[in-house]
């Protein structure tokens, strides 16, 4: 009987990108890829930890973009949609991408390539939305404090966005799904755990959280948003699909319709 292995990782990228270099190392054809924490290994199958080490993830990173740029970016981003068994399917994936038959990484006959692409693109378009819909509110220490609640966990790819179009003010970025966020102090972004007692919605009812100059300005955007509204050329279903009701909880031109 041959023993399935599984290799189990530290959750980051570049714990995934170390366990697929010890897979390749080890000449495994079938790599059962886990996070800590979430082992689902079976009955006989040798588990094996693996450290976290940049050098062999670097290699595994500049091996897949000699071989294709999109494909490189199309890893990264379905890695980030959290899917059930997404390491694995990488794994195939990355496997194909390094073997004599590979036909790139547009090919859709290929199941693993249309997934991974699929994936990718879901991503990239929450990607989008995040840097369109977050809202910032000026708190009383002069931070300005937005919370997220993506599907997919984007905000590593959202930094450099924000960095770069509010560079002159300090600001976090809180994805209260998965309990972490970014945090720029003018000089650099760090990634920053948060103990919130409340999660900031949209409501009617001020916030001492925030300061009485940030509630005028939203009442300002409020009232601007409602007298340009034409209502006679209101296409609720056309703007539900360009704004999901799921961001309005966060979106401060929404507060009357949460």
């Amino acid at each position: 009987m041959n023993s399935i292995k599984t290799l189990v990782y530290d959750g980051s990228f570049n714990g995934f990108l170390t366990a697929v270099f010890i897979g390749f190392e080890q000449k495994l054809t079938h790599a059962d890829i886990q996070k800590k924490g979430q082992l689902q290994s079976g009955l006989f199958a040798e588990t094996e930890t693996i450290f976290t080490n940049i050098e062999k993830a670097q290699r595994v990173w500049n091996g897949v973009r000699n071989k294709s740029s999109s494909a490189i970016k199309n890893i990264y981003f379905a890695f980030l949609s959290e899917q059930n068994n997404m390491e694995g399917l990488l794994y195939r994936y990355i496997q194909k991408l390094m073997g004599s038959t590979y036909k790139g990484a547009t090919d859709y006959s290929d199941d693993c390539v249309l997934k991974i692409n699929s994936l990718a693109q879901k991503v990239g378009r929450e990607k989008h939305r995040m840097e369109a819909f977050v809202r910032f509110q000026l708190t009383k220490d002069e931070v300005y404090f937005a919370n997220i609640e993506p599907d997919f966990d984007v905000l590593p790819l959202i930094s450099k966005h924000f960095r770069n179009r509010y560079a002159d003010q300090p600001w976090i970025i809180y994805d209260v799904k998965r309990k972490y966020g970014l945090y720029y102090d003018l000089q650099t972004v760090e990634i920053i755990s948060l103990d919130l007692t409340d999660i900031h919605t949209n409501s009617l009812e001020k916030s001492a959280v925030f300061t009485d100059s940030e509630y005028e300005y939203q009442d300002l955007w409020n009232n601007y948003f409602k007298s340009t509204t034409i209502k006679s050329r209101i296409n609720t279903k056309l703007h539900v699909q360009h704004v999901p009701k799921r961001y309005w909880k966060y979106l401060s031109e929404k507060k009357e319709a949460v």
